[in-house]
């Protein structure tokens, strides 16, 4: 993941420090599911120590990992847009230390500073575009015939 997708790069001191203030420490042993594809999206974290796969069901096949998050990475970004359902699932590959958020403290506190809501906005929409590009290289990589996933 590219450095402009990490809170302390997308994100101006004054703006970390607002959403660090709603920050709360939490820990995932290995193996750990963090979210389910399709489920609810009322939480997300920012990695402090450890690895969390991301990964997407693929019928008729294992679930396929998608990119792994480390030290100041953000896991999941659903929360940020209706209808607030994971379009990927997560899971711990290793021992995980991160600060969870509540996503409905955080859409308030968006709604009211418009300059901030905007600040987070481009941050997780970077992080979406990342996403989605991780997917289809990812998916290229394990499922086209060899040679499509060329250049474009």
């Amino acid at each position: 993941m590219t450095s402009v997708t990490t809170m302390t790069a997308a994100l101006e001191p004054a703006y970390r420090d607002r959403l660090m203030s709603l920050a709360r420490e939490v820990s995932f042993e290995a193996g750990v599911r963090l979210f389910e594809e399709g489920r609810r999206a009322d939480r997300f974290w920012i990695v402090r120590t450890g690895t969390v796969a991301l990964d997407l069901r693929v019928p008729g096949r294992r679930a396929a990992v998608i990119e792994s998050l480390g030290q100041g990475e953000l896991v999941g970004w659903s929360w940020h847009f209706p209808p607030y359902l994971w379009h990927l699932g997560a899971e711990a590959t290793s021992p995980v230390r991160a600060w969870e958020f509540d996503a409905e403290a955080v859409r308030v506190m968006c709604a009211g500073d418009a300059e901030f809501g905007r600040a987070v906005a481009v941050w997780i929409g970077r992080v979406v575009a990342q996403r989605l590009h991780a997917s289809r290289v990812r998916l290229l990589d394990l499922y086209a015939p060899y040679g499509s996933g060329g250049a474009m």
